[in-house]
């Protein structure tokens, strides 16, 4: 598994997530097999299901290398989804999960498709672009999940 981490600075807006099951992860892939990097950035969705060669059930996106042409693939872990809120400010912290089978995220580009809501108003902000500076300054990490066999 690997862990998508936040770090941002909220100022007056509190619960960040990501909206819907069409909501568009930005990612550059990683082969596990032989290193090759993508270098065009692509998205997966919840909404999106892609049946895995033999019956072995399904994944939000199979892809066929094309170093290597070995099949790899990811899921997002739907469980797995946080918001990021004002309590986490300047800390990094996991917002998703996803499940890698030689498929593995090395950068994330976050577009639109952001909510949050006023800390003291709880007025909802919607379709915030995380690309757009002003609403909020951030970074992020893809990290490594240990099994919690």
């Amino acid at each position: 598994k690997i862990a998508l981490q936040l770090k941002a600075t909220l100022e007056n807006v509190t619960n960040l997530r990501p909206v819907g099951e069409d909501f568009r992860w930005y990612l550059k892939m990683k082969c596990g097999n032989c290193g090759e990097i993508s270098e065009k950035w692509q998205y997966i969705r919840l909404m999106d299901s892609v049946a895995l060669k033999g019956g072995r059930g399904s994944a939000s996106m199979v892809q066929k290398c094309k170093l290597c042409a070995r099949e790899n693939s990811i899921e997002i872990l739907s469980s797995t989804i946080k918001s990021y809120n004002a309590e986490d400010n300047e800390k990094f912290k996991t917002i998703v999960e996803f499940e890698c089978r030689g498929l593995e995220p090395v950068d994330f580009q976050p577009q639109a498709g952001f909510a949050a809501e006023g800390v003291e108003s709880g007025t909802v902000f919607s379709d915030i672009n995380l690309q757009e500076k002003g609403h909020l300054s951030s970074s992020y990490n893809c990290v490594q999940v240990q099994s919690k066999n």
